[in-house]
């Protein structure tokens, strides 16, 4: 059963998902991120100015198959493609197409009330679900 995570109160959504993805990265992890058009063009960005010491190989919808295969890092619309990917994170404010597949959900809730509601809704259908809830309060953690 996917383990299913909620990381809210994220003060600065992106180089949160930046470290996060960079984390993973470490630990050789394959990861797909899912969100808007809008957010997975932000976090592509990001991605290319987030560190001057690190690079984070990642992939968008834009590139050709071979590259997105190649990729350990996914940012796409849709991950109900995706093979062989680790964790998914979402960016988005629905439920993921496909989540089940994957060993671990991060879902990446920020401060506003937009994203504190769309997560709500998206607890309560994973505990309908009969999914356990891992919570992680960012705004308990010192920054890094």
């Amino acid at each position: 059963m996917t383990r299913i995570e909620f990381h809210f109160n994220a003060p600065e959504r992106l180089q949160y998902v930046c470290r996060l993805l960079r984390k993973a990265h470490a630990r050789n992890l394959r990861v797909g991120v899912v969100g808007s058009d809008v957010a997975l063009r932000q976090l592509d960005t990001a991605l290319w100015v987030f560190s001057e010491l690190d690079f984070l190989p990642h992939s968008t919808s834009a590139d050709t198959q071979d590259v997105q295969t190649a990729s350990p890092i996914r940012l796409h619309a849709d991950p109900a493609q995706w093979v062989g990917l680790d964790v998914l994170v979402n960016l988005g404010d629905d439920v993921p197409q496909g989540f089940e597949k994957f060993e671990r959900l991060i879902e990446i809730v920020a401060t506003d009330d937009h994203g504190r509601m769309t997560a709500r809704q998206r607890w309560r259908h994973y505990t309908a679900q009969g999914y356990d809830l891992l919570q992680h309060d960012l705004s308990k953690i010192a920054p890094p």
